[in-house]
C-alpha cells in the first residue's frame, strides 16, 4: 500500500504509516556545537536492535543525525520520549505511523517537532514535567530517542516539490538557556523549543511491513550516569599533589 510522505533536505515523512527495511545505519546525536554525543553502548536482547546511553546537557538543543549507509530509500519513524516528532502522538514505532524517508547513501539531521511542511520546533533537553510528551501526560517512555528502519518494497514515484516560503525563525519563551541549573536527579525529557524554518515536500512511498533495525538511546543527566557506573566520574590521581602527604621523605625502596 502507498504512503503520502514529506521530504526534506534529502528526507521525507510520510504523512500515513510508511516502512522501510534498514540494516545500515549510523545514528549521532548533536549538540547545536555540531559535535556528536558520546554513546555508551549496551546489551539488548532483540536481534537487529542497538541501544545506548547518552549523556543529555540540561538546556542543550540538539538534533538526530542519520546515515543511510544503504543502496536503497529507507523509512525512519522517530519516536522522542515516545512520541512520534512529526505527528506528536504516542509511538510504538509501526509503520501505520508518520515516518521520514531517507535517499541511498545520504544523510539529514531531525532536530525539532514537525508543526508543519516548513517549520518544525527544536529539541532541547530539560527535566521531564516541562518536557513535550510530560505536558500530554506522557511519561511511559521519558528519556528514549527511539528509531525503526523500514525498507521499501520497489523504487518509488518521482517527488512532487512544493512551495517553499521564506525563512523565518522565532524564539519560544520558556526554553532554558544552556547550563541552566534544575534539580538534581530529575529525570530528563525533551523540550518544545523555538521555531525554525524547514521546508519539506511529499513523496509516494511503498514500505515493508516490519523494521529491519531499531535504535534506543536512553539520555540522562552526568550525575545519573555517574551513580548508573555507566561513565567513571572519579576524580583522576595527580601524581604531583598525591592525597596522602607525608611530613617525612619514607626510606628507599630495598635493594636486591
Amino acid at each position: 500500500m502507498k504512503k503520502t510522505l514529506l521530504c526534506f533536505l534529502g528526507l521525507c515523512l510520510l504523512g500515513l504509516p510508511a516502512l522501510v527495511q534498514a540494516s545500515m545505519i549510523d545514528v549521532d546525536i548533536l549538540a547545536d556545537n555540531h559535535y556528536p554525543l558520546a554513546q555508551y553502548r549496551t546489551s539488548s536482547e532483540r536481534p537487529h536492535t542497538y541501544r545506548a546511553y547518552l549523556e543529555a546537557v540540561r538546556g542543550e538543543r540538539y538534533g538526530i543525525r542519520v546515515r543511510n549507509n544503504s543502496p536503497i530509500r529507507i523509512g525512519l519513524v522517530i519516536a522522542v520520549d515516545g512520541r512520534n516528532i512529526i505527528s506528536g502522538k504516542k509511538s510504538n514505532l509501526k509503520r501505520n505511523e508518520r515516518l521520514y524517508v531517507l535517499e541511498p547513501y545520504t544523510s539529514a539531521v531531525y532536530d525539532g517537532w514537525r508543526t508543519s511542511q516548513n517549520q518544525v520546533n527544536r529539541f532541547y533537553f530539560t527535566n521531564a514535567p516541562d518536557s513535550y510528551a510530560g505536558a500530554w501526560g506522557d511519561y511511559s517512555a521519558m528519556g528514549v530517542i527511539a528509531l525503526a528502519v523500514f525498507q521499501g518494497k520497489r523504487p518509488p514515484e518521482p517527488p512532487i516539490l512544493m512551495e517553499r516560503r521564506d525563512e523565518k525563525e522565532g524564539l519560544r519563551k520558556g526554553a532554558p538557556a544552556p547550563g541552566a541549573k534544575m534539580r538534581a536527579g530529575e529525570q530528563p525529557g525533551t523540550g518544545y523549543g523555538e521555531d525554525k524554518y524547514s521546508p519539506s515536500y511529499r513523496v509516494e512511498f511503498e514500505a515493508e511491513d516490519f523494521a529491519a533495525e531499531s535504535y534506543f538511546l536512553k539520555y540522562e543527566w552526568r550525575e545519573t550516569l555517574c551513580r548508573k557506573g555507566i561513565i567513571d566520574c572519579r576524580e583522576p590521581h595527580n601524581r604531583f599533589w598525591p592525597d596522602d602527604r607525608r611530613e617525612y621523605a619514607p626510606p628507599p625502596p630495598r635493594r636486591y
